[in-house]
């Protein structure tokens, strides 16, 4: 799924920020593209419309470590959070190498969430990824709201596959577990690419 620029060698890694309407998908892309180092990222283009706060997605290219000899490059996008926007949904997760969930907190977003979760399963499945193969973690954003639900329901609800993934108590919107998820995931990333080239050398 990663992509390898032998010219400029280079291995470009796609992460998507998945989630409900306004969970805060947006805000932690927002976040991380304020607070890192202008060499580091490129431009944050977001689309916008009245009734969802990213149309298309968000596109952040972040440098990072080299692997035998290869730059690493992360590009960060997130999906329309509504239902209807799920053709769009489904073109962003083409290719994809690591998953960020975001979850709202609030309890009134429980079922959302929820329903969030199935159908990023079910879009994964139209071209034969699982979140088995798949690294991805979860994020409770909003953990700031009074009227939050606890942890322990939002593990229970929606991490409940047989290998438990890591969860992070969010408020994206201050910074709050954002860089550390980010962090999370592409140290995850790293890995299997790592076991893979691993793999085909023995």
């Amino acid at each position: 799924m990663s992509t390898i620029n032998y010219a400029s060698k280079e291995i470009f890694f796609k992460i998507v920020y998945y989630g409900c309407g306004l969970s805060g998908k947006t805000t932690n892309l927002q976040y991380i593209h304020r607070n890192t180092a202008s060499g580091n990222k490129g431009n944050l283009v977001s689309l916008a419309t009245e009734t969802d706060r990213t149309l298309f997605f968000d596109f952040l290219p972040i440098d990072a470590i080299k692997i035998g000899g290869f730059a690493t490059k992360f590009q960060l996008y997130t999906v329309p959070g509504q239902v209807h926007y799920n053709a769009t949904r489904k073109l962003v997760l083409r290719g994809v190498d690591g998953i960020v969930f975001v979850a709202d907190s609030q309890w009134e977003k429980m079922r959302e969430n929820v329903e969030s979760f199935r159908n990023l399963e079910e879009n994964l499945a139209e071209y034969d990824y699982s979140l088995g193969d798949i690294p991805y973690v979860l994020q409770f954003n909003k953990r700031d709201l009074e009227n939050k639900g606890p942890v322990d329901y939002l593990d229970y609800t929606l991490n409940r596959r047989p290998v438990r993934v890591a969860t992070f108590e969010a408020v994206a919107i201050g910074g709050t577990a954002v860089f550390d998820t980010l962090n999370r995931i592409a140290k995850l990333v790293l890995h299997k690419l790592t076991q893979e080239m691993k793999t085909k050398a023995s």
